[in-house]
């Protein structure tokens, strides 16, 4: 049995829909689990949507409802030209769940009202892929994956309850598989579910982990996410013009990219394959027949420097106001208070009376971090940085990147170097 995960990319109109049938139609008598992603651009309308509801924005939520409806019924009118084909009914059902979401007061915590809105995209594009696989007779099924997948209670970050995982899909999942061939399962990437049976999600871009997360629990022989580049690249196409394609790389440096912010492969998608040995491949839905990129067991160190480059940084600098020093009675004061604030911490460096981290900016997290720091501590901030990130770095590529920048932060291990960066 295989996982395959489409992202947002892959299913963003009618036609790219048409391309997933196409790719699952090169595969056929196999059992494959189709983890699915909101369609396009959909995970941010649905914050937009949550934002204007919760907070009483100038933009009206209704509005933004009404423009991902129009999305998506634009996409089912061309796949399924028959109005009376009961996906139209099924959506609409789903759209009347949101219209009467918005309709009362927010009664839950900002986190909480936000899980329960924007998984909603994963829900409509999981039907209408489904629906539209079937109408190819592909002996499609569509499933919940929370009734899967358990998480607590940690609303935009939940936390896998990975026993109670297994044996619901030991229970409702694996058996599926026994004795059938050319099965298709589709599920939704990204979210779980509760034992008080509300939506958790498991952080944006979270469908990679949860192609990890069935593949753990059912055994499969393999996951491949389908992307738009051709695989793994040494760098953001978006930033370099010219990049390399890694053929195949190790779990240890998959991890350390994603940890570091590839935007290709989720951070927590990567550990639970490699306790099963489970190969990761990332392939190309726009050239389905080439190799892509494989991660697997391999020892071999990657071919080039590969470049992370996240934007919108936050470097901030913690202070004690008497004269003591930073130690591990104040780390651990700060650490919680990152924690509270849900602040991920891209990287820190640690002097005598100073603490310094970057952050990915965040107009809603940022401020109330810096003014609880503040009640304790004498807080610096620089904003607007870039923090880049060289895996196998030397010295000629970090003069590359830091051409007419000024670094403001410095920190390299023996395989690593990141530096934050503001324009000189």
């Amino acid at each position: 049995m295989k996982i395959f995960k489409f992202g947002g990319a892959s299913v963003k109109d009618a036609n790219s829909v048409k391309n997933v049938a196409a790719i699952l139609r090169l595969y056929p008598n196999q059992n494959i689990v189709v983890v699915v992603s909101a369609m396009g651009k959909v995970t941010d309308a649905l914050e937009r949507l949550t934002n204007a509801y919760f907070y009483s924005t100038e933009i009206k939520a209704i509005d933004v409802l009404n423009e991902i409806k129009k999305y998506h019924f634009d996409i089912i009118k061309q796949l399924f030209p028959n109005t009376e084909h009961p996906i139209y009914n099924e959506i609409n059902n789903a759209f009347v769940e949101l219209d009467w979401a918005i309709e009362e007061e927010p009664t839950q915590n900002y986190n909480h009202t936000y899980d329960q809105i924007v998984c909603m995209g994963e829900i409509i594009a999981t039907k209408i892929v489904n629906a539209y696989l079937n109408e190819l007779a592909l002996n499609s099924k569509w499933l919940d994956v929370r009734d899967f997948i358990q998480t607590n209670n940690t609303f935009r970050e939940g936390k896998v309850d990975w026993s109670l995982t297994q044996q619901l899909v030991d229970k409702n999942l694996n058996p599926t598989f026994v004795n059938n061939t050319g099965i298709v399962l589709v599920t939704q990437g990204f979210i779980g579910g509760t034992s008080e049976n509300f939506t958790t999600t498991l952080g944006r871009e979270g469908s990679d982990y949860t192609a990890a997360i069935l593949a753990f629990t059912t055994n499969a022989e393999s996951v491949t996410i389908w992307k738009d580049v051709a695989g793994v690249l040494n760098a953001d196409p978006k930033w370099f013009d010219e990049t390399i394609k890694i053929d195949q790389l190790s779990y240890q440096d998959a991890i350390e990219l994603a940890y570091y912010g590839a935007t290709v492969i989720h951070p927590k998608t990567i550990k639970p394959l490699q306790n099963k040995k489970i190969p990761l491949y990332v392939k190309s839905f726009l050239k389905p027949n080439e190799p892509g990129t494989v991660i697997n067991e391999t020892q071999l160190a990657l071919p080039v420097p590969c470049f992370i480059f996240k934007v919108e940084q936050v470097l901030i600098s913690i202070l004690p106001k008497d004269f003591s020093f930073i130690v591990e009675e104040n780390l651990s004061v700060i650490f919680k208070l990152f924690a509270d604030k849900q602040v991920k911490i891209n990287v820190m460096q640690n002097s005598a009376i100073c603490f310094s981290v970057c952050v990915d900016d965040d107009s809603r997290k940022i401020p109330e971090l810096i003014k609880a720091l503040q009640n304790d501590y004498k807080v610096l901030y620089n904003e607007h940085l870039e923090l880049i990130t060289i895996r196998y770095y030397d010295e000629a590529t970090i003069k590359r990147v830091t051409l007419n920048k000024e670094i403001l932060l410095d920190l390299k291990s023996r395989h690593t170097a990141q530096l934050v960066v503001k324009k000189a």
